[in-house]
């Protein structure tokens, strides 16, 4: 079984799809692991460590991808129409297993099935307590959480904490979190270890708890409707206009008060919603900040651009993507580790291979494309 991690390709992606403590784990098991050279320079990682850990070095993707069993990669591979085709030198039965942004890229999903390529796409793990270890999503989006409180700190004029000075006292930040999942949950600590005042929203009432217990202010309308908002299965009701209403006034009125805003908001293969309008940004005070996550599904704030810092009237709206890269050297760990967690189960000792269990959640859950088809019943055709 021969297991191939090449180097990421696509700009401004450092991380990598394996650790020398996975690729450790994969030899032990009895497989043969190949890495390309230049595979883990983004994450600090030299070939040498590779090496040591039990891998062979490939001068190239070629040599590393073209006799392969199994590819694990952070990010879907290239096809000849982004001018370095990966996936042609996949061979046919091999199998993907990556980030592969299969809602969002559906043609690429049914080229992988047309090369015969079986797919797992691993941000469509289910969210079971089980699969926790194995969720991509969930792993880097905390990272994504810590940075984007430090790409705040960078860019605003001030600092976080209250600071008594012979000159003066200085008044903390206040920072408010738009989207308490774990990207949100990780900004409110972080934000809080620095020393602001922070707040926090969202749709789901139930997250109250958790932002109050990291030391943030939960902001919504408190009233019998929002303490009757959820169901006995955990999810959120219906609003009535008369609530989403007050809900809209009361995080406008907020909005203008706060120096920071990061907003985190995504749903699965859909763009992301606007939480940040033009008239609420045009409401902050000069030299404020807001770091939309979101900007890569198209935003949270309608002015944000990827890869750009837009300043509106002295609010500077920060749109950096793939937040994770840029902690490379934690993002490859805990990715490769959940890349780990989700394969080693389905470790066969006896053929020395990889045989994934048809009825397992984790696979029916993540696989796209088997066989030649595509076998995700988010992604058949109708859906």
């Amino acid at each position: 079984m021969k297991i191939a991690i090449p180097k990421e390709r696509r700009p401004g992606e450092r991380r990598a799809a394996a650790s020398p403590d996975t690729v450790k784990k994969f030899a032990q098991l009895g497989a043969e692991v190949v890495v390309e050279t230049g595979t883990g320079a983004g994450a600090d990682i030299p070939d040498s460590h590779f090496a040591e850990a039990g891998a062979k070095i490939a001068p190239d993707a070629k040599s590393a991808l073209g006799d392969a069993d199994m590819v694990l990669k952070v990010q879907r591979p290239m096809t000849a129409a982004e001018g370095n085709d990966e996936l042609a030198l996949m061979k046919k039965g091999a199998i993907l297993v990556a980030g592969l942004g299969a809602l969002q890229q559906r043609e690429q999903v049914k080229a992988y099935a047309a090369a015969g390529i079986d797919a797992y796409a691993m941000e469509l793990m289910p969210r079971i307590t089980r699969a926790q270890s194995m969720d991509i999503l969930s792993s880097q989006s905390n990272l994504a959480g810590y940075k984007s409180v430090l790409d705040a700190a960078a860019v605003f004029g001030r600092a976080f904490p209250m600071m008594m000075t012979s000159a003066g006292t200085i008044a903390p930040a206040r920072v408010f979190i738009m989207g308490v999942g774990v990207a949100g949950l990780q900004a409110i600590a972080t934000a809080k270890r620095l020393g602001a005042v922070v707040s926090a929203t969202d749709v789901r009432p139930a997250t109250k708890e958790q932002v109050e217990s990291l030391g943030g202010k939960f902001v919504w309308v408190d009233d019998e409707e929002a303490r009757a908002s959820q169901t006995s299965g955990g999810y959120a009701k219906e609003m009535s206009a008369e609530y989403k209403a007050k809900q809209a006034a009361l995080i406008a009125e907020t909005v203008k008060k706060q120096d920071i805003i990061i907003t985190t908001a995504l749903i699965p293969g859909r763009p992301a919603p606007v939480l940040v309008t033009e008239e609420m940004v045009k409401s902050m005070k000069p030299g404020s900040v807001i770091i939309d996550l979101a900007v890569e599904a198209g935003g949270n704030c309608p002015l944000s651009k990827p890869d750009q810092i837009v300043d509106v009237g002295g609010v500077k709206i920060v749109g950096h993507t793939n937040y994770p890269s840029r902690v490379p050297v934690d993002a490859s760990n805990l990715f490769s580790k959940n890349l780990w967690n989700f394969l080693s189960p389905h470790w066969d000792k006896e053929s020395k291979s990889f045989k994934f269990k048809a009825d397992d959640e984790t696979v029916t859950g993540t696989c796209v494309t088997r066989d030649g088809a595509v076998v995700h019943a988010m992604l058949k055709e109708g859906n």
